[in-house]
């Protein structure tokens, strides 16, 4: 199994992207984000990839070529 494709405990996760284990759950709940997973009987995983590209999909005020920044 590659890298990207590890798949990660609630509690990893929550601990990979500095949150809690209950904020995830209450986001899965909610659809507050659309951060995919993976249930396998009652557990749920997170893919590694699918943690970063979440994370990329955050990140604002990008500097940009022209000078500046975009906002997304």
């Amino acid at each position: 199994m590659n890298k990207k494709s590890e798949l990660l405990t609630r509690k990893e996760a929550a601990k990979y992207l500095g949150t809690t284990e209950s904020t995830l759950a209450v986001w899965a709940c909610t659809k507050r984000y659309q951060l995919p997973m993976v249930k396998i009987g009652r557990l749920v995983k997170y893919r590694l990839s699918d943690l970063e590209n979440f994370i990329e999909s955050r990140i604002t005020n990008l500097p940009n070529p022209e000078g500046g920044y975009d906002v997304k």
